[in-house]
C-alpha cells in the first residue's frame, strides 16, 4: 500500500480497547491515482507496519464493504480516463491475456546461445525452463543493458550486432515461435548519450520488430509505453503488444498498454490487489521480484490476483535461480492458468471472496457456467477442514482443481460447504461446474494435477544456492630471461590485491561480480595478499601497427568477423592511427595475437600489480586524480579516435607501464558459470556517454574493475576495448 493512499475515512473508537475488531470500514478510493496496488480491507488505522497488529484484522467483516466501494471507484476512474477497451478486443493483441509466464532473458545466457558452437540454442533454453518450472509463454530478448555505453553503439545497434545480425535474430525469434513462445524486444527512453538513431524510437523499434518477427516491445523504465509505439507498429502492418515496467503513471495508458510487468508487492498478511488488473481484468501483469531468494509471497500474490509472473533468473549476468519449491509452485500455477485461461479474465472477478479460515484468502472468477476460486494460505502451518461456503445451485459439481480431486460438498441451506487441506504457505483452487458444463480436456488436466499433488510442495527444497564460477585457464608462455622488445620487467613481490566490482545493480548480495579461485562464491568485494612472481608486461597497449603486422604475418581471420577491426579502411588502420591502441577486437582475437607473439593476456592481479606497485595507490601515478595523466573525456554521441599510447607519460605506473587508465579498457581474465561468461576489463576509457546512470560505468581507480558480459565476438567487440600482453619470466 502506498503511503499517499488513506483508505480510511474514520477510525474505530480507541476507548473500545485493543481487542476491538472493525466490523465495517468505509474506504476512500476517489484519489487512488498512483501506485500499483489497492488498499486492503480490514487494516486497523494506526498500524502502519506490516508486522504490527495484523492479527487484529478481520477481513471477512470488511470485505463486502471494500468490494462495494472499490467497484464504485473503478466505475468513476474509468470515466475519468475516458476508458475504452478497443485494444483488449483486438484479436491480434489478445494473446497477451494468456501471457502467464514471461522471462527476461539475457542474450549472453549460454543456454540461449552457444559461444563455442557459434549458434543459437533456443530449444536448450526452453527445455531447461520446462524441466524446472513448466516453461514460459513469452520471452524478452535482452541485448542492451548492462553493456550499453561501453562505446557509442545505441540500443538497436546492439540488436543488429547479435550473431548473424538481423537474419540470426529472426531465426532465433522463429525458433521461439515454433515452440509457441511470443517474443518482446527492449527499448529504453534513457539512451540519448550514444549514436543518434536515424528515426524516432517508436519507428525504429516497430521496424526492428517487424524485421525479425517479434511480437511486442518491452519499455524499460517506462511508466506506461506511449501510444506512439503501438501506432508505429500499426502503421507498418505489424501490431505490437507493449509492456511497460512497473507503475502506469498516467492511468489512460491502461487503454493501449494491454500488459505490464510489476514490481515487488507488499508482503502483508492480507495479500494486496493489483490496481491495473482490477481496473481492467484483461490486463496482464507479469509480476517480478528479480532479487528475491524466496518467491513464495510473489507466487501467492499472483495466484490471488490471477496475474502472471516474470520468471527472471539471469539478472544482468547474475544468476538468481528459483528454489525447487518455488519452481514447482510456479509449474502448478501456470498449468492451472493455461487450463482455465478464459476464467482468469472474468469481468466479474472478485478478490477477497469469503473464506472460512483465518489467514486464508480467495479470489472468485466466474464465467458462463464455470466458477474458479484461487486460494492462498498465508499461514506457515497447514489448514484443514472447511475452506469455502459458496452459493449452491442444484446440479453443480465441485472439484479440487489444485489437487485433482472431486469435492463432495456439505449442503447447508443455499450454500455448499467445501472442505480440503491447504499446505502451510500453500495454494488451492476450486472449480464449480454448472450442470452440463464440461471444459475441454478437464479429465486430462485433473489426472495431471492429481499426480503432481502426490508430492507436497513442502517436500521440495527451499534452499537457494549461487552458481559457482570458474576462472578460465591461461597457459604459461615460454619463460624469458630478459624483457622482450617493448616490454618491462615486473619484479617479484608481496602485493595486496584489493578490487571491487562496479556493477550498477546487485547491492552486496552473493552471486554479484566474480568468484576468484580462492573464494567460495562470487561477491562484489575482494581482498587477498599475493606473492607475485616476476613477469614482463607490454609498456603500452597493443597498437594498430602491431596488430597489422600480426594480420599480415599470420593471415588471421576470425570465424565470426562482424565488427572485427571495424574502424580499419581497406584492411589497414586509418592514416595516423599506427600508434593508437587497437580496438574492435574480441577477447578471442586478443588471445590469437598474444599466441602469435609468444605472449598471453595478463591475469587481472598481474595487470593491477603492474599498475599499482605495492603501496595500494588509487591511480598509476598516485592517490590524487591528475587530469593531465589521461586523455580528456569524451562526452559526445560518437566515438573519436583514441589517444596515442604514449601521449600521456604522466600516467606511468611505478614500474613505468603506460596508458593503463582512461584511454581504452583492456582485456584480462574471463570467468564463466553454467549460464554466463564475462570478461574482466581494467583501466576504463575516455568515452563517457551522458544522460543516464545506466550506461556501462567507468573504473579508473585501480581498486575497481569492469565486468563485461560476453556472448559472441560480433557483439563483444568494442570501439573502446583493447589489450596488452605479458610474458612469464624465467625463475
Amino acid at each position: 500500500m502506498n503511503s499517499d493512499i488513506d483508505p480510511f475515512r474514520s477510525a474505530p473508537d480507541a476507548s473500545a480497547g485493543e481487542s476491538q475488531l472493525p466490523v465495517a470500514t468505509e474506504y476512500k478510493f476517489s484519489h487512488v491515482t498512483t501506485g500499483r496496488y489497492l488498499p486492503t480491507p480490514g487494516k486497523m488505522p494506526g498500524w502502519p507496519f506490516a508486522d504490527i497488529g495484523e492479527w487484529k484484522m478481520d477481513v471477512a467483516a470488511s470485505a463486502d464493504d471494500w468490494v462495494r466501494e472499490v467497484r464504485d471507484w473503478r466505475r468513476e476512474h474509468l470515466v475519468r480516463i475516458g476508458y475504452n477497451d478497443s485494444y483488449y478486443r483486438r484479436p491480434e493483441l489478445q494473446w497477451a491475456q494468456r501471457n502467464f509466464v514471461h522471462a527476461q532473458m539475457m542474450v549472453e545466457d549460454r543456454y540461449f546461445h552457444d559461444p563455442f558452437a557459434g549458434k543459437y540454442t533456443v530449444d536448450r533454453y526452453l527445455d531447461d525452463l520446462i524441466a524446472r518450472f513448466g516453461g514460459i509463454d513469452s520471452v524478452l530478448i535482452w541485448f542492451v543493458y548492462p553493456n550499453i555505453g561501453i562505446d557509442d553503439r545505441n540500443k538497436t545497434d546492439l540488436g543488429r550486432d547479435l550473431p548473424g545480425g538481423i537474419e540470426g535474430l529472426r531465426g532465433a525469434v522463429a525458433d521461439f515461435h515454433r515452440r509457441g513462445v511470443k517474443v518482446f524486444l527492449p527499448t529504453m527512453p534513457w539512451d540519448h548519450g550514444t549514436r543518434e538513431p536515424e528515426k524516432s524510437d517508436w519507428d525504429t523499434m516497430a521496424e526492428l520488430a517487424k524485421a525479425v518477427g517479434a511480437d511486442g516491445v518491452n519499455g524499460d523504465t517506462y511508466n506506461g509505453v506511449p501510444r506512439a509505439f503501438v501506432d508505429a507498429g500499426d502503421a507498418i502492418g505489424h501490431p505490437l503488444v507493449v509492456q511497460p515496467e512497473s507503475t502506469i503513471s498516467a492511468s489512460e495508458h491502461l487503454i493501449w498498454n494491454v500488459q505490464s510487468w510489476g514490481k515487488k508487492a507488499p508482503n502483508t498478511l492480507v495479500p494486496p490487489v493489483s490496481k491495473w488488473k482490477w481496473l481492467e481484468p484483461r490486463h496482464m501483469v507479469n509480476y517480478e521480484n528479480r532479487w528475491g531468494r524466496d518467491r513464495t509471497h510473489d507466487l501467492q500474490y499472483i495466484f490471488f490476483n490471477g496475474i502472471g509472473y516474470n520468471a527472471w533468473e539471469n539478472i544482468w549476468g547474475i544468476w538468481n535461480q528459483f528454489t525447487p519449491r518455488n519452481a514447482e509452485a510456479l509449474r502448478r500455477i501456470a498449468t492451472l492458468y493455461r487450463q482455465f485461461a478464459p476464467l482468469l479474465v472474468s469481468m466479474d472477478w472478485r478478490p477477497y471472496a469469503p473464506t472460512r479460515q483465518v489467514g486464508v484468502f480467495a479470489s472468485h472468477f466466474p464465467v458462463s457456467g464455470l466458477q474458479l476460486w484461487t486460494i492462498v494460505n498465508r499461514n506457515e502451518y497447514p489448514i484443514e477442514g472447511e475452506q469455502l461456503a459458496v452459493a449452491h445451485v442444484a446440479g453443480t459439481r465441485y472439484v479440487d482443481a489444485w489437487n485433482g480431486e472431486v469435492l463432495v460438498p456439505r449442503i447447508e441451506g443455499e450454500n455448499a460447504i467445501l472442505s480440503f487441506t491447504l499446505e502451510g504457505h500453500g495454494f488451492g483452487a476450486v472449480l464449480a461446474l454448472a450442470e452440463g458444463a464440461a471444459p475441454e480436456d478437464l479429465d486430462v488436466y485433473m489426472a495431471g494435477a492429481r499426480e503432481a499433488a502426490r508430492t507436497p510442495l513442502n517436500a521440495f527444497s527451499h534452499e537457494w544456492k549461487s552458481l559457482p564460477q570458474q576462472l578460465v585457464t591461461i597457459a604459461a608462455t615460454a619463460p624469458a630471461a630478459a624483457a622482450p622488445d617493448g616490454m618491462l620487467a615486473i619484479p617479484a613481490g608481496e602485493f595486496d590485491f584489493v578490487v571491487n566490482g562496479i556493477e550498477i545493480e546487485g547491492h552486496m548480495w552473493q552471486g554479484v561480480d566474480v568468484q576468484y579461485p580462492w573464494e567460495s562464491s562470487a561477491r562484489r568485494s575482494h581482498r587477498r595478499r599475493m606473492a607475485m612472481r616476476p613477469f614482463f608486461i607490454d609498456r603500452h597497449p597493443v597498437t594498430h601497427a602491431q596488430f597489422k603486422r600480426f594480420i599480415d604475418a599470420s593471415g588471421y581471420r576470425p570465424r565470426d568477423a562482424h565488427n572485427f577491426l571495424r574502424d580499419w579502411v581497406d584492411g589497414a588502420p586509418p592514416a595516423g592511427w599506427d600508434n593508437k591502441p587497437v580496438t574492435w577486437v574480441s577477447i578471442e582475437d586478443a588471445r590469437a595475437y598474444a599466441a602469435w607473439a609468444g605472449k598471453r593476456l595478463p591475469r587481472e592481479w598481474e595487470w593491477q600489480y603492474a599498475a599499482q606497485g605495492t603501496d595500494g595507490r588509487l591511480y598509476p601515478w598516485g592517490n590524487s586524480w591528475d587530469a593531465d595523466a589521461v586523455p580528456a573525456p569524451e562526452y559526445g554521441r560518437r566515438l573519436s579516435p583514441a589517444a596515442d599510447v604514449d601521449a600521456h607519460p604522466r600516467g606511468a605506473s611505478p614500474f613505468g607501464v603506460m596508458d593503463l587508465v582512461g584511454n581504452v579498457w583492456q582485456w584480462t581474465d574471463e570467468y564463466h558459470d553454467e549460464h554466463t561468461r564475462a570478461g574482466i576489463l581494467r583501466g576504463g576509457s575516455s568515452y563517457r556517454p551522458q544522460t543516464s546512470h545506466w550506461y556501462f560505468p567507468q573504473a579508473y581507480r585501480l581498486d575497481q574493475h569492469g565486468k563485461y558480459l560476453l556472448m559472441a565476438p560480433a557483439k563483444d567487440r568494442s570501439g573502446r576495448v583493447g589489450f596488452r600482453c605479458v610474458v612469464d619470466a624465467a625463475s
